[in-house]
Formats: C-alpha cells, sequence, structure tokens
C-alpha cells in the first residue's frame, strides 16, 4: 500500500502556484487550459465604492428569447344569411407599432361557394393556405367536383387540429353555401374546435366587432321585433363595424375586403378605411 499525505498549500505557495499576480486588486486569476494567453478573472473582494447595479453589459448578460410568432394585427369576419354569407377582412398588416403593409387581403377563396378569412402571423396563414389548397386540389381531382362547405369545414378543424403541439398562429372563420342554399359560417379556435354559428369574427379588432354584432345581427338585449336583412344591408352593416373597429384599434385600417358568397358564386368589393 501507498499512503499519500496531503499537506495544504500555504497562502505564498499557492500564490506561487497561481502565478506571480495571483491576487492583485482583489481579482484572482485562474489557470485555464487554452491556446489564448489571457486567464479568465473572477472577482474576489469588490472594491466597496463599485456600482452595484447589474447593467447587464459586463457582469451578466440579458436573457435572450425566440418566439416562432409573429402577430400580424387586422380583423376579420363573417355573417351568415338566409342564402348568402358574407365575409370581410381588413388589409392592414402590422407587426408592433409598425405598418409593414397597406394591401394584404386576409380573405382567401378556397372552392368557389367557400372563403377562409385568417388572422394572426402571416406566414403560418399563408402556410396554412398552401395545405387547403393543396387538399382541396387533390379533392377536385379524386372526385371530379369541389368540396362542399361542410366538408371544408371540417378538414379545416382536421389540419389545425394535426398541428395541434406546434399549433399555427392562425384564427379562421369560414363563411360559404352551403348544399342547401344556406349561408354557413364557422368559428374556429387555434387548435382545429369548431361550430356552426351565425357570425363570427376573429383578430385585434374582434372584442370591438362581436357586441355590436350580438346587437346587430342576433338581436341579443333588443325588444323591438327580428327582422330578415338582405345581402346589401348586411354588405353596409360589415362596413359600419369596419370603420367602429377601426376607431379604437391601431392594426385595423387601410381598407376593407368585402366577399358575397352566393349559390352562384364570389362578388367581391373593397371599402376604405382610414389610414392612421
Amino acid at each position: 500500500r501507498v499512503l499519500l499525505n496531503f499537506v495544504p498549500l500555504s497562502q505564498t505557495s499557492m500564490a506561487t502556484f497561481l502565478g506571480p499576480n495571483a491576487v492583485p486588486n482583489g481579482i484572482q486569476r485562474l489557470p485555464i487550459h487554452s491556446s489564448e494567453p489571457h486567464a479568465m478573472s473572477v472577482p474576489v473582494n469588490p472594491s466597496p465604492g463599485a456600482d452595484s447595479i447589474d447593467h447587464g453589459v459586463t457582469e451578466a448578460p440579458y436573457e435572450r428569447r425566440f418566439s416562432p410568432y409573429d402577430f400580424n394585427g387586422g380583423t376579420t369576419l363573417a355573417i351568415a344569411g338566409k342564402d348568402f354569407a358574407v365575409v370581410a377582412g381588413d388589409t392592414r398588416m402590422s407587426t408592433g407599432y409598425e405598418i409593414l403593409s397597406r394591401k394584404v387581403s386576409k380573405l382567401h377563396p378556397l372552392t368557389d361557394h367557400c372563403v377562409l378569412a385568417s388572422a394572426g402571423c402571416k406566414t403560418d396563414v399563408d402556410q396554412l393556405r398552401s395545405v387547403l389548397d393543396i387538399k382541396s386540389e387533390v379533392y377536385r381531382h379524386n372526385h371530379q367536383k369541389d368540396m362542399k362547405v361542410t366538408s371544408v369545414a371540417q378538414m379545416l378543424g382536421n389540419t389545425l387540429y394535426m398541428r395541434r403541439f406546434f399549433p399555427y398562429y392562425a384564427f379562421n372563420v369560414l363563411a360559404g353555401v352551403d348544399a342547401e342554399g344556406k349561408g354557413a359560417v364557422y368559428s374556429y379556435d387555434a387548435i382545429g374546435s369548431f361550430e356552426r354559428t351565425p357570425f363570427s369574427a376573429s383578430g385585434s379588432g374582434q372584442s370591438f366587432v362581436i357586441p355590436l354584432l350580438d346587437n346587430v345581427i342576433t338581436h341579443k338585449n333588443r325588444n323591438d321585433p327580428k327582422r330578415e336583412m338582405g345581402a346589401e344591408e348586411i354588405v353596409e352593416i360589415v362596413k359600419d363595424v369596419f370603420v367602429t373597429a377601426g376607431e379604437r384599434d391601431i392594426y385595423t385600417g387601410d381598407s376593407v375586403d368585402i366577399m358575397v358568397i352566393t349559390k352562384d358564386g364570389i362578388q367581391k368589393q373593397s371599402f376604405g378605411l382610414k389610414a392612421d
């Protein structure tokens, strides 16, 4: 057996071991195995007059974060009528306090009788549209006909649910005319849960739009008789709604695209909003 006797180094011998300038001005220099000639500095006894505030520059780095998502703002809505559906979305694309574009449509026709309106992250919206277009085209080639709006609604729900662990940052409203010729509107969350509703809205101005449509479209909290409204009247209401939302929401503005969907197809028009 070999007995090893460990003898503690004195302060002098430790200083000799670390080098001739081991403890200058309260800074202990530790040896490192590197090709660089400089040694790593570790503070031992900071001077009492030193600045105790960590400015995040020399002492500790700031925490850095990356997000794959960006919210580009904007508002969409859709209203179902007796034999039509009206869907609309503004054309402003923003990030933070910066307007990136004033001419980006949030409406995307999937068939001749079905339109998708999406707000959220522009890149995710574009990717979602591409996936839906491919699936719609495959269905068209296989069956020699377009998908019905009810089938498109289910396809969109499945597509969103497929990405539930890394969702598309897109908030969707689907509008169209069903097989019976009735207006249909579907409301979605980010991972594919959906329901058919009289109207729906999404985006940055959603909280301003829905209370107004609750009163005007579904006649909630009113005592006067409810009447049937035609497509022209609904379009005028949509214009007023977007003017109202644009006054309160900085991400809604510039212009609004409006599409009226009937059994005969899709009619499109635009309406100017304020640009500030």
